[in-house]
């Protein structure tokens, strides 16, 4: 499946024939016109995943991505914190990505899954893809310095919900003109506001597109970059590092902690999107890892068919 050239989302989001302001005499051109749409409710945040949930106070029992069967329950019983407290728990970081064009966002110490934001330069400016469990004044600050200099930050979206993180955060302080997730997974969404809910394949910008693949979650997408060579694969792969941080092994699975595989039904469906796309390099909710490739990972899949369904890892130098 190749990916469409014209980046028909930002086209339309940036059209002034599509801004609901200018049909109205109104510039929305530097506003986000989906503002005030959600509940005007606190924020909380679980702390065995970092799941961020809008609810009247005092607050949420229980986490629905903790129930879900593919995370793990917390083992005290469940706890939620609020946005401010989150700020006083964690500190911010930033640092280039291995590959050039890329910045990886995240926080100290590890809250909930400790995912990663990965902020992507294109020619329409800059697009988000995952996010960081939550965003400190000083990298915030280090957003908009960025989106200043390379064309502002019209893109957010996500592979599923355990990459989220603080989501609803950049869409309120970013106000991104595009939120993207898959139409199959809006029900992870309540946090934030989707202004675009993608089907199975939808360019983000030139050369950055979005494919669905399913298995982990219904809607479970992955963003492939067809200029640097890099799959931004969501949770469809976990990638097993040596102390050095170089891949060594490969797995894929429905729920990690639970260790249930995918069928193969599900695998043959990431397969046929998968296959068509030329990357050398992976990125998870967690990390980018080079010497991954295309090959790889049609070989772990096609290993993955040819018996009983398995989610163990499969040593790279096999595949």
């Amino acid at each position: 499946m190749s990916s469409p050239d014209v980046p028909a989302a930002i086209d339309r989001a940036t059209d002034p024939a599509a801004d609901p302001g200018a049909r109205h005499g109104t510039s929305q051109v530097d506003t986000n016109p989906y503002r005030g749409l959600l509940p005007d409710l606190p924020a909380y945040a679980c702390t065995n995943c970092g799941h961020w949930q809008r609810w009247p106070a005092p607050g949420p029992l229980v986490c629905p991505v903790c129930t879900d069967v593919r995370n793990a329950l917390p083992e005290h019983g469940f706890e939620f914190i609020t946005d401010k407290q989150a700020d006083e728990l964690v500190t911010g970081f930033w640092r280039p990505a291995p590959v050039d064009g890329v910045t990886e966002f995240g926080t100290e110490p590890r809250f909930g899954l400790d995912s990663r934001g990965w902020v992507i330069e294109t020619d329409i400016g800059l697009v988000g893809f995952e996010c960081a469990p939550w965003y400190t004044a000083d990298m915030l600050a280090e957003l908009r310095r960025m989106a200043g200099e390379r064309g502002g930050f019209p893109v957010l979206a996500s592979s599923h919900v355990h990459g989220y993180g603080a989501l609803w955060q950049l869409q309120q302080e970013l106000e991104p003109r595009v939120v993207c997730v898959n139409v199959h997974d809006l029900v992870w969404t309540k946090a934030f506001r989707v202004t675009w809910p993608a089907d199975d394949v939808l360019a983000l910008a030139p050369g950055l597109t979005l494919h669905r693949t399913g298995g982990h979650f219904p809607g479970h997408s992955v963003l492939h970059d067809s200029r640097r060579g890099i799959l931004f694969c969501g949770d469809s792969l976990k990638v097993d590092l040596s102390p050095d941080g170089d891949p060594v092994a490969l797995s894929a699975h429905k729920a990690f902690h639970a260790q249930i595989p995918l069928s193969h039904g599900e695998l043959r469906e990431m397969l046929a999107v998968v296959a068509e796309l030329d990357f050398e390099v992976v990125a998870t909710p967690f990390e980018m890892v080079p010497g991954v490739t295309t090959d790889h990972v049609v070989h772990l899949v096609q290993r993955l068919l040819s018996g009983s369904p398995d989610a163990a890892p499969v040593p790279l130098a096999e595949l």
